[in-house]
Parts: C-alpha cells; sequence; structure tokens
C-alpha cells in the first residue's frame, strides 16, 4: 500500500508549507550539507541554454504523434506489435534528423496476448457457465476451443495449501487422453502441472485455488514462457473447482490468445563528444501496455529525453551522453535488462558513470517525486533496493533543482522497478524522476504539489484511456526542465556521483545553482511507496 514520508522541516519563521509553492526547503541529515557543489556558473548558462531549447510545446509535439502511432495501430504501441515498430522509427527519424547516428538493439522476448476472455463451462451434470470472478487465462496459455469429459487429478478438493495435484507424473497415471485435466493450485509451479497434464495427453488444464485464508478467486497466473504448454489452461476459482470434480463431469474449456517469443527492440544516441569511459546515460521506456497508447505511461519520459537529445545534439560535452529508448519494460524490464547484460559480457559497463530513468513525468494529478538513492526515506528492504553509492548525490542534485526553481519535491522508494533496477543490480550510481501511477495522493501532498487529494495520481494507468487527454502539461514542463538541467550538469562533469573527471568550481553553497543562497536545501513533500511497480506475477507454488 502506499505510504507518505515528509522531510523534516527547516524553521524559517513561516510555515514551510506556505513557502512550498515557491521555494522548497530541507533540514535532512542525510544530505551533506558541505558538499562540493555540483553546479557553476558555466553548467548554469547551459542548463539555462537546454532548458530554453526543451520546450513543453516540444515535448507535447512528440506525444501527440506516439499517440497518432497508437491510434492507427490498436490503440496500443505495446512492444512486439506494429505501434511499437511505428513508436521506434519516429524516435529514430527525429534522431536522425537531429544529426544522431541512432542504432537499433534487437532482441527475443517473450510475447503474449489475450484476444477474448476465457471460456469455462460445464455440460454435465449441470449446465454451468462460469464468470470472470471465476475463470481466467493463464498467461502464456495455448489458445483453443475444447469440450469434453472432466478428470480430476490427486485432489478432494479440500482447501489445503500443502497439496502436490499434478506436480508428479504418476498422478496421471490412468488419465483417459483426450480429457480436460481438472488439478488443484500447490506443490510446484502451473507449468509442470500443465506440462505433465499434456504429456498424459490432455487437451487443457483447470487449475482451481486452494481454499486456504484468500486464495478463494480464480488463479491468474502464468506459466513463465511460450511455448512451455501448447494447449489451453486456465486458472479456476475455489469453488468453481469443486463444482467440476467428480466422476462423469464433462465441459469445455476456450482460450484465445498469442503466445509466442517475438522480436522488439531498443534505441541508443549518444553525443559526438565526451569522455566514452565516463558515459552519463539517460533512459526512459518506449512501449506501452497492450491496453492502451501508453502516453503518459511512457510516452512522456521517452518525449522528454527526446526532446533533452534534440537540444543537445550540437552541445559539446566533457562526457558522453548517451540516451535510450527500452523495449519490454512492460513485460519485466527486459529491454534494460539485455542491454546491461549486454555491455557486462563486453566488459563495457564500467564505462557508464551512471544512470537516469525517466518513468512517468505527466500525471495528471501528479507529484514531484525524486527516487530515494540514499534510501533515508524508504530503507532497504521488500519496498526498496539499495543504492549504489553516487545514487544520493544524484537525488540530492534533483531536489536541489527543484528548491532553485522554487518547486516542492518528495521522494519515491528506490524500488529497481523501473529500468534502472539492472543497472543498480551491477552497482551502477542511478536516479530519475515520477510523478505517480495508480497511488492515492495524500491530502499533505495536495498542499504540496496541487491537485486532489484523495484521487489517483493517474486514473488511466495501463488503461486505455492513456491518451493526450491523461497529461498535466504543468509537470511535463517542470520535470522535462530538470531532465535537461542534471543531463547537461553530468555531461559536464560527474565527478561528485562518481569522482570521475573533474570536479566544478565553486566556493560553497551560494555556488550551487543560479546563485540560490540556500545552495542545496529540499524539502521532501509527500513520498510514496512505488506505485509503477512492474513486479509481474511468477509461476507459484
Amino acid at each position: 500500500m502506499p505510504r507518505s514520508f515528509v522531510r523534516p522541516r527547516a524553521r524559517i519563521g513561516r510555515s514551510a508549507l506556505a513557502l512550498a509553492g515557491s521555494l522548497a526547503l530541507v533540514a535532512s541529515g542525510s544530505f551533506a550539507a558541505n558538499a562540493a557543489p555540483t553546479f557553476d556558473n558555466s553548467t548554469n548558462n547551459s542548463s539555462k541554454k537546454l532548458r530554453a531549447a526543451v520546450t513543453v510545446e516540444k515535448v507535447v509535439g512528440h506525444l501527440t504523434a506516439l499517440d497518432a502511432i497508437a491510434e492507427a495501430n490498436g490503440n496500443t504501441r505495446a512492444s512486439g506489435t506494429e505501434g511499437y515498430s511505428a513508436s521506434v522509427d519516429y524516435i529514430v527519424g527525429k534522431l536522425t534528423a537531429a544529426g544522431y547516428s541512432p542504432t537499433v538493439q534487437s532482441f527475443l522476448f517473450p510475447f503474449f496476448a489475450e484476444l477474448s476472455p476465457a471460456v469455462l463451462e460445464q455440460s454435465t451434470p449441470d449446465d454451468v457457465t462460469y464468470g470472470a470472478e471465476d475463470v481466467a487465462t493463464m498467461t502464456f496459455s495455448g489458445a483453443g476451443d475444447v469440450s469434453g469429459e472432466i478428470r480430476t487429478v490427486d485432489t478432494t478438493g479440500t482447501a489445503s495449501a500443502a497439496g502436490t495435484s499434478g506436480c508428479e507424473t504418476t498422478d496421471f497415471a490412468g488419465f483417459t487422453a483426450g480429457s480436460i485435466a481438472l488439478v488443484q493450485r500447490g506443490g510446484c509451479t502451473f507449468a509442470i502441472k500443465a506440462a505433465n497434464a499434456e504429456a498424459a495427453g490432455a487437451t487443457a488444464v483447470i487449475i482451481f485455488n486452494t481454499g486456504v485464508g484468500g486464495n478463494t478467486a480464480a488463479v491468474a497466473g502464468t506459466l513463465g514462457a511460450p511455448d512451455l504448454v501448447g494447449i489451453p489452461v486456465v486458472g479456476a476459482s475455489f469453488a468453481a473447482g469443486n463444482d467440476l470434480l467428480g466422476e462423469g463431469a464433462t465441459g469445455r474449456v476456450a482460450v484465445d490468445t498469442i503466445s509466442e517469443n517475438r522480436e522488439t527492440y531498443n534505441v541508443i544516441a549518444e553525443t559526438g563528444t565526451g569522455d566514452p569511459d565516463n558515459v552519463v546515460m539517460v533512459g526512459a521506456h518506449l512501449d506501452s501496455v497492450l491496453a492502451g497508447p501508453g502516453i503518459n505511461d511512457n510516452g512522456t519520459g521517452s518525449a522528454g529525453i527526446l526532446a533533452v537529445a534534440e537540444g543537445m545534439a550540437k552541445v559539446k560535452t566533457a562526457n558522453k551522453v548517451r540516451f535510450a529508448w527500452w523495449g519490454a519494460e512492460e513485460e519485466g524490464l527486459l529491454g534494460a535488462e539485455y542491454y546491461v547484460a549486454d555491455l557486462v559480457e563486453k566488459d563495457e559497463l564500467d564505462r557508464v558513470g551512471l544512470y537516469l530513468n525517466f518513468d512517468m513525468i505527466g500525471s495528471p494529478n501528479f507529484g514531484r517525486f525524486v527516487y530515494d538513492g540514499d534510501n533515508s526515506a524508504f530503507p532497504v528492504g521488500p519496498d526498496a533496493a539499495a543504492g549504489p553509492e553516487g545514487s544520493g548525490r544524484i537525488e540530492q542534485d534533483f531536489h536541489d533543482y527543484f528548491a532553485s526553481v522554487g518547486l516542492a519535491s518528495g521522494e519515491t522508494a528506490f524500488s529497481g522497478r523501473s529500468d534502472y533496477g539492472p543497472f543498480i543490480a551491477e552497482g551502477v550510481p542511478a536516479g530519475g524522476l515520477f510523478t505517480g501511477a495508480e497511488g492515492i495522493k495524500t491530502p499533505e501532498q495536495a498542499a504540496l504539489f496541487g491537485g486532489v487529494a484523495g484521487a489517483p495520481y493517474d486514473a488511466c494507468y495501463h488503461a486505455a484511456c492513456d491518451d493526450t487527454n491523461n497529461l498535466s502539461i504543468e509537470a511535463l514542463d517542470q520535470l522535462s526542465d530538470a531532465i535537461a538541467h542534471l543531463t547537461v550538469t553530468y555531461a559536464s562533469s560527474t565527478f561528485a556521483v562518481n569522482g570521475a573527471g573533474t570536479p566544478v568550481k565553486g566556493k560553497g553553497k551560494k555556488d550551487r545553482f543560479d546563485g540560490n543562497p540556500l545552495g542545496g536545501g529540499t524539502e521532501s513533500g509527500g513520498g510514496l511507496h512505488p506505485e509503477h511497480d512492474h513486479d509481474h506475477e511468477v509461476a507459484d507454488r
């Protein structure tokens, strides 16, 4: 569940909340108050020029184009679809026009689409059609429409989490080939149960729930990968499973799916100048979910970094800047994982100095959330990954920027559940921004950021309505400026983050950014548990 975090407020003579709309302040022991400044006057000048070039109109123009691509391709830009391929072509075209030589990195990934809801019917001894609450298609199920005898396999249907129904090939001794197998959840993966049933000649498999605790609804699970099982496999509720038990039951199972390995792509482009051994990476996932066009999630991040890349095309940089648009993030960070693994294999990952990630930067009911790279708000545990050294400094630099332009900022858990996850797993310092997904905005956050308390940050998260009407232009404008600022800052120097290169010149806090005499002060408004959570249910036990 979402939770809120607020840093202690500095005592400044009047309410910090009253100042939140004009200046963000903080008293935080987790930030080094006397740390070497990240920003100097030359950085400020470069930042101003780039922010002026990265207009919100340009960002919205890119989003309008991505929305049109989705509309022309079944209202989706999901990896493995024509909508995604057209999105890749759009990014490549814009980068090429700006003077880059982008590369397209292809990889295979497991694609699954449910074309219509699963059907589960009992013909005898009763005539029953089960509803959506009682049946669900297993991810990576084979397609088919079969009818026949329903044979119960090694279960009496009692509520139990200790059963092993269908986990052993011997469970299917005497099973009649051509029948539908009815097994109960528990003891092994869904894939093992289904594969054993298929090997015994089953034409379809029904896996019903344990009935223990809250495990009574239709099982919504995955078989793990395409082609492991070729027959229809559905999950059923505990009640439906018990209804189908017994000798002489017949019925029908119908599943309409596509389950296969498909090719998809990452797009990579980098500046022509800068140290190739200290690369600043800036990334966003380009794919949507199948259910919608993905304009906030994550057209916004993709459009934001594209506008920054266009603005930086002719900027001479001290460090090479590499922009990345990831594929198959919605399937489990697969594009970023593939890319990082490839760098590791080539012994080139140590050339990446840091990674910045931007996943949803235009939520309609937004918060300005910075990844909690130092784990001060969200300690390492089930909800937060450890931030590699330097990640806390990236967090501080984002807060410093927002403070300098009079904007409150909050924190979101450093969960690793977006494309920065594979980078931090290999020790690369990382950070980024997020405006919220399906989580609920708190009253405290509404006071700091505006918007509606008690409502989702993005009511169209992972839905068909995530189009160009589902945006905050204000958030896009503010966060695209922050992306531009930090990108050009680190293009100049990453010394404060990773010790590489030359430190910026400066005399203290007053030199941090745009002469802000309060230096790196920030006030983190309400933080949140990560709501853009791309953990997917794996094969269950």
